[in-house]
């Protein structure tokens, strides 16, 4: 009788495991393809708001219930390249009109102040009109960043919006939330 007994406390106690163990993958996948997700920056596009290998947190839900707001940055598929993730600042969204002269960036007729660039930019580009359902985005290191300026970015469709970068966690001494 007291084997009986172990036996099915051993299995009950294996039982109880396995369940945790499948609700916590499940919601650990939840959280992860729905709510939040870790990035790594890579390059120097960002600089100076972001650094070459910061860790920082996308929070994908927000997008969920809203759309892109000018001046968020934001993780996206690279639309040439769907397997690679870019992030960017939100310049202009659907229906902005959007030009730049000598470096200075005009979205709806009124020049941004962009007190987050790294440096001046001298390029200019034509008066455009954001397509419904897209947004305009920059690096704010203008000199070296790939973004909807070039053709292989353009205008990113909002399907690809992966979620708005919300806080640097890593390196832990650069820990801060993002506007």
């Amino acid at each position: 009788m007291t084997n009986q007994k172990e036996t099915s406390s051993w299995q009950d106690t294996v039982s109880d495991w396995m369940i945790s163990i499948i609700v916590a993958v499940v919601l650990a996948f939840c959280i992860r393809t729905f709510i939040v997700e870790p990035y790594l920056v890579s390059g120097t596009s960002m600089v100076p708001t972001l650094q070459n290998r910061e860790r920082l947190l996308v929070n994908k839900f927000i997008y969920f219930v809203g759309e892109p707001k000018k001046g968020e940055i934001v993780v996206f598929k690279y639309p040439s390249d769907t397997t690679r993730d870019f992030i960017k600042r939100v310049i202009a969204t659907g229906g902005d009109t959007i030009e730049m002269v000598d470096g200075k960036v005009f979205v709806n007729g009124t020049q941004l102040k962009e007190p987050y660039i790294k440096e001046p930019f001298h390029s200019n580009y034509r008066k455009v009109v954001v397509p419904k359902g897209h947004i305009f985005v920059m690096g704010d290191n203008r000199n070296n960043s790939e973004d909807s300026r070039f053709n292989d970015v353009g205008f990113v469709p909002d399907n690809l919006i992966k979620g708005k970068a919300s806080v640097i966690f890593w390196p832990f001494a650069n820990w801060r939330s993002l506007p």
